[in-house]
């Protein structure tokens, strides 16, 4: 979670149902889908790129080094370029 925002940035992904004792970590605007049915959440990215996406270690604080890693690996946008075009621009001079 965003401590300036309290936007949630990522969710931690367990993938020990495929391969041993591996976090990784996913944005959820690339939520897709979800089944809560299966328990599933399609994310539309390839097993391998999961499968070789940066390590998450829970004790490492996050930084944006780790997270530009992140995204250049899976190939998408980086959450703080929409961040910025979204931000309100004010005008402090008098009119």
């Amino acid at each position: 979670m965003d401590d300036e925002t309290w936007a949630i940035r990522y969710i931690e992904v367990a993938t020990r149902n495929w391969w041993p004792g591996k976090k990784v970590l996913f944005s959820p605007a690339w939520i897709q889908k979800v089944s809560w049915v299966n328990s599933e959440v399609n994310v539309g990215l390839y097993r391998d790129a999961i499968q070789t996406a940066p390590v998450f270690v829970e004790s490492v604080p996050l930084t944006r080094e780790y997270e530009d890693q992140l995204y250049r690996h899976y190939g998408r946008p980086p959450y703080w370029v929409h961040d910025e075009e979204l931000k309100p621009v004010f005008s402090l001079t008098g009119a």
